[in-house]
């Protein structure tokens, strides 16, 4: 079987809800970050076979394919197919693997995987009804008796079943962000951000270059004052979950004769991947075992990864994580994640994979894995090997 190999991963900065990006249409932030992959390797956009886009909130702006839009506002060859993805949280993260499985079974040579979401723009839930108009149905319900399924009350749920004190996960979220502040000042996140141009309404552009949502200066203190968010007695705040945001990311994925022949040197190639089900009430534990069950596949320990990228949704996803799993919580999201840098849905997974490649590069690490719990109670995880310093 073929190597499918990330040639090069970019991303926009993440804006935070109603900040920089949030006048700009999804279609045209997806486009920024496909034409940054072409200039970036001097790519003919025609070679590319496909786009696998992840969006879940497909509605309004980003309800009429917007992996094929995309291209087209890229100014790619309208010969140049595009498809849209949805498994929630995932989406990129599983048009990745597609892309991987596509180009190691030999349907491709040259793909782009990744993702967009506006949340300003198309916001969380748009066009869906209370009651019957739920997107679950009343099987659905009847089956796990319960009226509706929520990520914040399933966020609750994990924190109670590992036991996570309120201090714990502030603590944590606390940490993402010093991690995050750091990577910015220290430049680690020049190499992956794709600068967005936005014009104002007077014609004034502005350059948008950094992670909006990074906060400097948190205590514990300032975390303890803000009210919880789903329950009146619960854990689960603004301050310690993953904020609301506009972005977009793009993987160049190839085989590696391909990189090759293109006088191409890749980052990193896909090692194993893997997709999980679990209980759509808790929703939020299928990173356990998604990663017991890559690692499985790559014949590979849990002391075999160099990092991990687990998606920060709400800090008592990672918190559990870490205490199922035994990881060392220093290879965990070294360069922060989706609390302080932002989740933007069908971005994300493309964001944690280009995260993690940069970082894994930088550091010399062999191998980093990523997964992510997603809506209706699933996770992907993949392994990457690093290839070139």
């Amino acid at each position: 079987m073929r190597d499918a190999v990330i040639v090069d991963a970019v991303r926009t900065p993440m804006g935070k809800r109603n900040g920089s990006l949030s006048d700009v249409h999804p279609v045209d932030l997806s486009a920024v970050v496909l034409r940054a992959l072409a200039t970036r390797n001097d790519l003919d956009p025609a070679t590319v076979e496909d786009v696998l886009w992840g969006c879940v909130s497909q509605t309004g702006e980003q309800g009429g394919c917007v992996g094929r839009f995309a291209v087209l506002a890229a100014g790619w060859p309208q010969e140049v197919p595009g498809v849209t993805i949805d498994r929630q949280c995932g989406s990129s993260q599983q048009a990745a693997q597609f892309a991987a499985a596509g180009v190691m079974s030999g349907q491709y040579d040259i793909v782009v995987a990744g993702g967009v979401e506006s949340m300003s723009r198309v916001p969380l839930g748009s066009g869906r009804e209370r009651g019957p108009g739920e997107p679950f149905g009343p099987a659905v319900r009847a089956r796990y008796g319960v009226s509706r399924f929520s990520q914040g009350l399933g966020a609750e749920e994990l924190a109670r079943r590992w036991r996570l004190s309120r201090e714990r996960l502030d603590e944590y979220s606390l940490r993402s962000h010093a991690n995050a502040a750091a990577a910015i000042d220290e430049g680690r996140f020049k190499a992956q951000i794709v600068p967005v141009d936005v014009t104002g309404a007077d014609g004034t552009v502005c350059t948008v270059d950094t992670d909006e949502g990074v906060r400097r200066g948190g205590t514990p203190a300032t975390m303890a004052s803000l009210r919880p968010a789903f329950t009146d007695d619960g854990m689960i705040t603004a301050g310690n979950s993953s904020q609301i945001s506009d972005g977009a990311s793009a993987l160049l994925i190839m085989s590696g004769d391909k990189a090759r022949e293109l006088g191409l040197r890749p980052i990193a190639r896909f090692h194993s991947f893997a997709v999980v089900g679990v209980d759509p009430v808790t929703m939020l534990t299928g990173p356990i075992p998604a990663t017991e069950k890559v690692l499985g596949r790559a014949g590979l320990s849990l002391k075999d990864i160099g990092v991990f990228e687990i998606n920060e949704a709400f800090a008592s996803v990672t918190c559990a994580w870490l205490a199922e799993t035994g990881a060392d919580p220093d290879r965990l999201n070294p360069d922060g994640g989706a609390i302080a840098l932002g989740h933007p849905l069908g971005a994300s997974g493309a964001r944690l994979t280009t995260t993690l490649v940069h970082h894994m590069r930088a550091g010399g690490i062999r191998y980093g894995l990523q997964s992510m719990c997603e809506g209706g109670g699933m996770a992907n995880a993949t392994v990457l090997e690093l290839l070139s310093r």
